[in-house]
């Protein structure tokens, strides 16, 4: 008869191959999921809906969903009406939302230590990746620090751990592992400008790192293109 897991961490997902991946590999390790999703004003739902699908399919305990308003204050072209660029140029693209993940890994450490968690994984890369600040590694060793120190659990407890086991993975790496773990990339939704029914514009940055990817790997695209 199978235990669950007696360890608890929680994942973000956001309905992207990265997160499935990631979320794989802390189910992997032995770890009791509880995933964590943020609807943060993005252009379009059919991740946030990726990653209800990712999580029921990869055996997470419960997924939470979190409303936050980026698109109030705006400043990106995910979260305000500016054109998602094709390609991305020279420095931080306009895709990048200013203050996304240390809000949502904000978050995620706030149910952590509801849930008595010490883990968080996130599924940030700084190999095949659009160069924001907030997905390399300088980003996530200082916010495992803030963790220690601005909360109950890093300070009276057993600490708090961030988990970034994508960073340094090129996409195709990424590829492989989701294969080897049983993730069903089709799935997932990476673009930044997908449909209502999640289909891919095949023309974005993060189109063109995920075809990317798969090709590399010498793995099929299962994505879903308009």
């Amino acid at each position: 008869m199978s235990q669950t897991p007696s360890r608890k961490a929680v994942v973000l997902v956001s309905g992207g191959m990265d997160s499935a991946v990631t979320l794989a590999i802390a189910r992997e390790q032995g770890f009791a999921i509880h995933a964590l999703s943020v609807a943060y004003g993005q252009r379009h739902g059919s991740e946030l809906e990726a990653a209800a699908r990712v999580a029921r399919t990869l055996g997470a305990l419960e997924h939470k969903t979190v409303q936050v308003d980026l698109r109030s204050i705006g400043g990106s072209a995910l979260t305000a009406d500016i054109d998602v660029p094709e390609q991305g140029g020279a420095g931080i693209p306009v895709t990048y939302v200013p203050a996304r993940n240390t809000i949502m890994l904000s978050i995620a450490l706030g149910w952590a230590e509801v849930l008595g968690a010490s883990d968080i994984f996130c599924g940030v890369n700084a190999v095949d990746y659009s160069g924001y600040p907030d997905c390399r590694p300088a980003f996530i060793d200082a916010f495992e620090q803030l963790a220690n120190v601005a909360t109950k659990a890093g300070v009276e407890g057993a600490g708090l751990r961030i988990h970034a086991p994508l960073m340094r993975m090129s996409k195709a790496d990424i590829a492989r592992e989701g294969q080897r773990l049983g993730v069903d990339f089709a799935q997932t939704v990476s673009c930044y400008q997908a449909d209502a029914q999640g289909r891919a514009c095949g023309h974005c940055d993060a189109c063109h790192l995920r075809a990317e990817g798969f090709r590399a790997a010498g793995l099929p695209d299962p994505t879903h293109y308009a």
